[in-house]
């Protein structure tokens, strides 16, 4: 693909760009591969009845209020942990909580780094809210079946994508209350009624809560043969009005201009709250500087299966430390 960073930098909507969207579009050598239109940001999907006082922010708090609603029956969180789709478990609730406890994949230099205190930590967090019965054994089926514990709010949480909102239904609420239209209007309408919400992930002290975000945009081609008609159709999306309309629709996520975020389309309570969970977190690639990102999210989430689920008892440190090893052998 071509480096569009200084035509882009010359448009009048350049300034106007969300900058963790820029990072997602930004190459390891540091060259804009292409153009966000959207974002995919992650956040949590909460039951306001489940958690009525608001989502916990540490992990001690979520402890607590997990703990209680295990004594009614219920599960705290639901999530992707299974090791379906090639490991695309990683880059949702996992990588959110290796990122809400200050941990990170990689050294920013495009090496694998894995056995650190702070993930470590992470993975600790996840075998103990496992291990305690809060999270439904659903949340390792594959499939996305983790949604279904959301969507009959048996759980009381999902950490997920924003543009899940258009695959999690239909909706039972915790009073029985049915959003059944079978499509995204269910979200919408479940966070408009005040039955669901959304909130940034819990974090350790210190730290933002983690948030892994993807840019759903456009790129040439190196040796397009007229790039400059990708120019100008890239520009004409950038129009305030027909912007709005493509993150809409085939964008499925969150405005990365500043101009279009203020849309009447965009100032439904879903989206208002997603703002603010958004800027309430620290949003980043999952991936960082590591230039096989398909091959690190299956290694690496097997590495988490084992540890939090296939073998709980395993020795942390040796198993993501083999996991680096492996990586980093093909660097």
């Amino acid at each position: 693909m071509q480096d569009l960073k200084e035509w882009a930098q010359a448009q009048p909507w350049f300034d106007d760009l969300d900058p963790n969207a820029i990072e997602a579009c930004t190459g390891p050598d540091g060259a804009l591969y292409c153009i966000p239109i959207s974002q995919r940001p992650h956040l949590v999907y909460v039951w306001k009845d489940r958690f009525p006082n608001g989502y916990p922010e540490t992990p001690e708090a979520f402890t607590a209020e997990a703990e209680r609603l295990k004594e009614e029956g219920l599960y705290a969180m639901t999530f992707f942990g299974s090791t379906d789709k090639g490991g695309a478990g990683l880059n949702r609730a996992v990588n959110t909580t290796i990122d809400s406890f200050g941990g990170q994949l990689g050294d920013g230099e495009g090496n694998m780094m894995l056995n650190t205190p702070e993930n470590i930590a992470a993975i600790k967090f996840l075998r103990e809210i496992i291990a305690k019965g809060y999270v439904p054994e659903i949340a390792f089926a594959g499939g996305f079946q983790e949604e279904e514990a959301l969507k009959d709010a048996s759980a009381g949480s999902l950490p997920s994508g924003l543009n899940g909102y258009r695959y999690l239904n239909p909706l039972t609420a915790p009073d029985d209350t049915e959003y059944s239209k079978g499509n995204e209007e269910d979200v919408l309408d479940a966070v408009a009624a005040g039955d669901l919400y959304l909130a940034p992930f819990l974090s350790v002290e210190g730290e933002k809560p983690g948030c892994d975000t993807q840019a759903a945009g456009f790129a040439i081609p190196v040796g397009a043969e007229h790039p400059e008609a990708a120019h100008d159709y890239i520009n004409w999306i950038m129009d305030p009005e027909r912007n709005a309309e493509w993150v809409i629709g085939p964008g499925g996520g969150f405005p990365v201009l500043e101009a279009t975020q203020s849309h009447e389309l965009f100032q439904a309570p879903f989206f208002q709250q997603a703002a603010e969970a958004v800027s309430a977190s620290a949003c980043s690639p999952w991936y960082g500087s590591l230039e096989r990102p398909e091959e690190a999210q299956r290694l690496v989430m097997t590495a988490i299966y084992k540890l939090i689920k296939e073998d709980p008892n395993a020795d942390i440190a040796a198993v993501l430390t083999e996991t680096q090893e492996e990586y980093n052998a093909g660097n």
